[in-house]
């Protein structure tokens, strides 16, 4: 153990010793007349979470600080001069031979000339019984060097008497506790408290953010009057909230011991005021700011898009959005596009190869900086329809924005207002209005003017229209907000709306939070479920159903719900008991609890509630756990009386540390297929068009709804002219990560994290129909490559280190299904497969100072293997049949 170690363990019996004795101390001063001497030691060490062989990043500094009083008053007020010298500065250097080190490898580091003289400017403090109220003196050039004295000017501030407090120090205005003892005082900041100058951004949804804990403990020790030594420990882990074991850990360590209190001092200055006593020592006495000022490192050998644009005519065309590869592009373009200017940016999209042109949108809108954004509005045109696939890939861009900005929303709303749009366009356009909308209110910008021209726009036009077609259009947009405003609205339309529109009404319903489903809520669900006013599509109403189980259930409502399923048809009765099924296994789920009193009565725990016929089915299950994380794959199938596929609902989701996230939802969708076979709808039911569809969320964000087909003629014509290619849902690279967080330590220095992870998605679907043969395949391709790029940096004048994690994955699963509904029962096979994984993780530190520059990479690689899901046992027994008779042919 070093001698620093066993120095900060005697520190820390020493006060556990003496805080059995409590009280108040004399208050904080220093005399006239003397020059105090203090030895100062500041170390800080950057490493990783996870047990890795390489070692992290450390630095050491050591100085000796004078201090003597100027000016004082009996209401406890001084002046004190505050001045650094003699710095050193040592970093660990026993890193591996295989390191790449450039420059003169000795341990010390070489303080450059301009830095060393700011660092020696003395700092004037206007000290008030131990707390600081306010800094004086020349700010340099440098906002580092001025950190470095107001982290320590920090340690002077304290109180003598126990308590709670609000205090302005170079962490910000935090909230502080004391517990004073006889000669000795412990200092606990609650650095989550802390308010400080707004630096950085992150996600939306804080499943993709940061997991930032803090600790901070000082321990003082005083003798009469004055600060003997003051020992202050303080440390942060910061990690991804989806990976934490690639973290980091940030630990700093001050140290002030008193060394000299005899010398003689210059005498104290005259003036009956503090300002008159300043006055008098600086002519232009400049205040300078209590609080450390973020700061961004400047990036030197970062390619900018200039360099780039020299050699575009050279580049490759193909690419290969769900490669790993592709996506390190993509992340690189983000990066490039936020520094670069609007006509670079212009350039880039207008002398384009035409297959890249998507993948560049798709980074401008991501980099969202002024530039990129202007470049956009100049170079998209909404009223030509030959760039309508580039403006679908530009509004599904905004819509997947992890953090948009009300620059981003005005440019949607005004390509949208008043021009004769493409259908589709509109159509995405209006969608996507409602997820920018809703994402700046959850970044607490609701107040917005562009956020309120938004949802204004989506409410007038819904009720201006009668066309339900628009109706759902627009009903998608309040599903993507998800505003509790909107609710009113929603509940009109699913009690009074059409099949179609009350459908999509309910299933925005469903996604809001139980604090939102109060009792009127719930009062017009049941009047759906029930039909008390009308008859509603079953897919209504078992969404209703849903709504009343999923939110604090109330046992009337499960109860009511099991008696309903004796007056339903046999496939919703299957459907809902299935339902009910799956919560009874599901430790979270808030209805398990109740349902399991309500079934202890036999008169509807028996054979005739709980056992009925029927293929539709509800399953959820994990498909991975780990330490951070746990993904959940949910399949809802719902079958007509006549055996045929009328609903299914594949679902993904993701919780991590208290949030989840929809990452994917794909509900594929078929009506009025009984007409074609010669069977006869539902009683109670709409005659429904013969349709086919399917809707997809991906990442908390509805898309625009696909069709298949729509009519019989419509259906005929596909399946005549049909080229066998599949459909893209989705294709193109996504953000999902952008955080970026300045943590000023305690000592002046500034640490910066930053985490962006980006994915490149590619996803097909499939439909084939066989009316001769009376079979059906689709079939879901998902392919994508995700990076992770996480790092944290330290720097100081003299001195800069950061520590990197890097993480790429690629996969590809597949979703198929295969139905005869020749015979009696209908056949049916689901297969889920998710292909082998391959991954690979790169770990860098790097250090750097005027004498030497030093680098350090390891990685690790592995893959996991594929596997097909198990489904359920009747989907097996259906699958061997299917799958037999499909070889034999």
């Amino acid at each position: 153990m070093n001698s620093e170690a066993v120095s900060g363990h005697i520190w820390l019996i020493f006060f556990f010793f003496t805080s059995s004795a409590k009280g108040n101390l004399e208050t904080p001063s220093f005399q006239p007349g003397i020059l105090y001497q203090y030895r100062y030691s500041l170390e800080v060490q950057l490493d990783y979470v996870s047990r890795l062989s390489l070692q992290g990043s450390r630095m050491q500094a050591e100085a000796l600080v004078q201090v003597h009083l100027l000016w004082r008053n009996h209401a406890g007020e001084q002046l004190l001069q505050i001045q650094i010298q003699d710095l050193k500065v040592h970093h660990d250097s026993k890193h591996e031979k295989s390191q790449n080190v450039t420059g003169d490898p000795s341990a010390e580091v070489v303080l450059g000339k301009e830095d060393t003289a700011e660092l020696q400017l003395p700092v004037f403090l206007h000290w008030n019984n131990g707390k600081i109220e306010g800094i004086y003196g020349d700010g340099g050039r440098s906002p580092q060097t001025l950190n470095l004295k107001q982290g320590f000017i920090s340690l002077l501030q304290f109180q003598p008497h126990s308590g709670t407090a609000t205090e302005e120090d170079v962490s910000g205005s935090c909230q502080v506790t004391y517990v004073v003892s006889k000669d000795s005082i412990v200092k606990t900041k609650d650095l989550h408290s802390c308010t400080r100058p707004k630096f950085g951004f992150t996600s939306v949804n804080k499943i993709f953010g940061v997991l930032w804990q803090p600790t901070s403990k000082s321990f003082y020790s005083v003798q009469g009057s004055l600060i003997q030594s003051v020992l202050l420990e303080e440390s942060h882990v910061v990690s991804p909230t989806l990976k934490s074991s690639i973290g980091t850990k940030i630990m700093s360590r001050q140290q002030l011991e008193l060394v000299s209190s005899s010398m003689p001092g210059p005498a104290e200055t005259p003036g009956q005021s503090f300002q008159e006593a300043l006055a008098g020592i600086l002519e232009k006495h400049q205040p300078l700011s209590t609080n450390s000022q973020p700061f961004k490192r400047t990036c030197i050998q970062c390619p900018s898009l200039k360099t780039y644009l020299r050699t575009l005519g050279n580049r490759r065309v193909k690419m290969d959005v769900s490669r790993v590869s592709t996506t390190w592009q993509f992340h690189r373009f983000i990066q490039m596009l936020r520094d670069a200017k609007k006509r670079d940016v212009l350039q880039l999209l207008r002398k384009a190869p035409e297959k890249m042109v998507t993948f560049f949108i798709d980074a401008a809108v991501a980099a969202q900086s002024t530039a990129s954004l202007a470049a956009l509005s100049e170079f998209l045109d909404f009223s030509n329809k030959g760039q309508v696939p580039l403006l679908e890939q530009f509004l599904y861009a905004a819509a997947f924005s992890p953090r948009p900005s009300k620059e981003l929303l005005r440019l949607v709303l005004d390509k949208l207002n008043g021009k004769e749009l493409d259908p589709a366009i509109w159509e995405t356009g209006i969608i996507v209005i409602g997820s920018l909308a809703g994402k700046l209110c959850r970044m607490k910008l609701c107040g917005l003017q562009e956020v309120g021209l938004g949802m204004e726009t989506v409410l007038r036009r819904l009720r201006d229209t009668k066309e339900n077609s628009e109706i759902i259009i627009y009903l998608l947009s309040l599903k993507n907000a998800l505003l509790p405003e909107t609710i009113p609205t929603l509940l009109h339309y699913a009690e009074e709306g059409s099949a179609g529109v009350s459908g999509t009404a309910v299933s925005a319903l469903q996604l809001f939070s139980s604090q939102h489903i109060t009792g009127e809520v719930k009062k017009a669900i049941r009047r759906i479920f029930h039909q008390k006013n009308r008859n509603y599509e079953k897919t209504s109403r078992l969404a209703a159903a849903e709504i009343l189980l999923d939110n604090e259930p109330l046992p009337m409502d499960l109860t009511n719900i099991l008696l309903a399923t004796r007056e339903l048809d046999a496939e919703m009765s299957k459907f809902l008991l299935s339902k009910i099924q799956t919560s009874l296994h599901s430790h979270h789920h808030p209805a398990r609890k109740a349902m399991k009193e309500i079934l202890k009565d036999p008169h509807i725990n028996n054979y005739n509630y709980l056992s009925k016929a029927g293929s539709s089915s509800s399953f959820s299950g994990p498909l991975a756990v780990t330490d951070d994380m746990l993904s959940t794959f949910s399949l809802e199938l719902l079958f007509t009386e006549s055996g045929l596929l009328r609903k299914s609902v594949s679902s993904f989701m993701l919780r991590s540390h208290g949030h989840q996230l929809q990452a994917a939802q794909v509900s594929v969708e078929a009506q009025g297929l009984e007409s074609v076979l010669g069977e006869s709808s539902t009683d109670g039911e709409e005659e429904q068009e013969l349709m086919a569809g399917m809707s997809a969320i991906f990442f908390d964000v509805q898309l625009r709804p696909i069709v298949f087909f729509q009519g019989y003629t419509d259906l005929m014509a596909k399946v005549l002219l049909s080229s066998g290619e599949p459909t893209s849902v989705v294709k193109g690279n996504v953000l999902l990560m952008d955080h970026e967080q300045a943590i000023p330590l305690q000592s002046g220095l500034q640490t910066v994290v930053k985490l962006q992870g980006a994915l490149g998605l590619d996803i097909s679907a499939n439909i084939d129909m066989n009316l001769w043969e009376q079979e059906s395949r689709t079939s879901i391709k998902t392919r994508g490559g995700l990076v992770i790029d996480f790092t944290t940096e330290i720097d100081a004048p003299f001195f800069q280190a950061s520590v990197k994690s890097q993480t790429e994955a690629e996969a590809s699963i597949n979703f198929d299904t295969a139905v005869r509904f020749s015979g009696n029962p209908v056949l049916m096979c689901l297969q889920l497969r998710e292909e082998q994984l391959p991954y690979r993780e790169i770990f860098t530190i790097s250090e750097s100072s005027l004498n030497q520059s030093i680098t350090v990479r390891k990685g690790r690689r592995g893959i996991i293997a594929g596997r097909e899901l198990s489904l359920h046992r009747a989907n097996s027994e259906m699958c061997k049949i299917l799958l037999t008779e499909t070889k034999e042919q």
